[in-house]
């Protein structure tokens, strides 16, 4: 993982403080998906908020992270891009099955290679908890994601579910990838393509 410095872009961990901050690209994100803006509108920004401090500064376990893709700004460092990852605890995965569970590029600033920054911050991450192979649940109809996995090495494995929110009224059709993380950079040369 690459450190801050004044004037270039890094990933690093997520601090505490910086809960507020992703909440708000994640409700940025989710509003510009027509199957998840329904969601939001269910979610306090305080509930969100609360959620990703103690993600951050309590986690589940361990091996749980969140990594923050930064850009300097003038008062400090400005979240652009986040992604949550851990152990896999899909019913087929292995012990060293890591899963991604949210992967987020403000829609602003996306096709800046923060993604690209990101996902290979996420690999050497995982790599260094021991996992071998990363998963992500990615909706069906999230072409820009997708594409960039794809391009960048990931495919799908076969699986697929049906999420949605505990009331049913939104249901969001899921198929998941995958990348073998053992010995390359995962994110390939698509900066220049980054739509994350």
């Amino acid at each position: 993982m690459s450190e801050t410095t004044a004037g270039s872009p890094s990933v690093r961990l997520a601090l505490p403080a910086e809960a507020p901050a992703l909440a708000e690209v994640q409700r940025r994100a989710w509003l510009a998906d027509p199957a998840l803006a329904e969601v939001v509108g269910s979610l306090a920004p305080e509930e969100m908020t609360q959620a990703w401090w103690r993600a951050i500064a309590r986690p589940p376990m361990a091996e749980f992270r969140v990594l923050v893709a930064l850009e300097p700004g003038e008062e400090g460092p400005l979240v652009r891009g986040f992604a949550a990852i851990g152990p896999s605890e899909d019913e087929d995965a292995d012990p060293t099955d890591a899963l991604v569970a949210e992967f987020i590029i403000d829609p602003d600033h996306r096709g800046q290679g923060h993604g690209s920054r990101l996902i290979n911050a996420v690999a050497d991450t995982l790599r260094a908890d021991r996992f071998t192979r990363a998963t992500l649940w990615l909706r069906s109809t999230d072409d820009a994601l997708r594409s960039f996995l794809t391009e960048a090495g990931w495919a799908p494995d076969g699986a697929h579910r049906e999420a949605g929110t505990e009331d049913g009224r939104v249901q969001i059709k899921e198929i998941r990838l995958h990348s073998d993380i053992r010995h390359r950079d995962i994110s390939g040369d698509v900066t220049a393509t980054d739509p994350r």
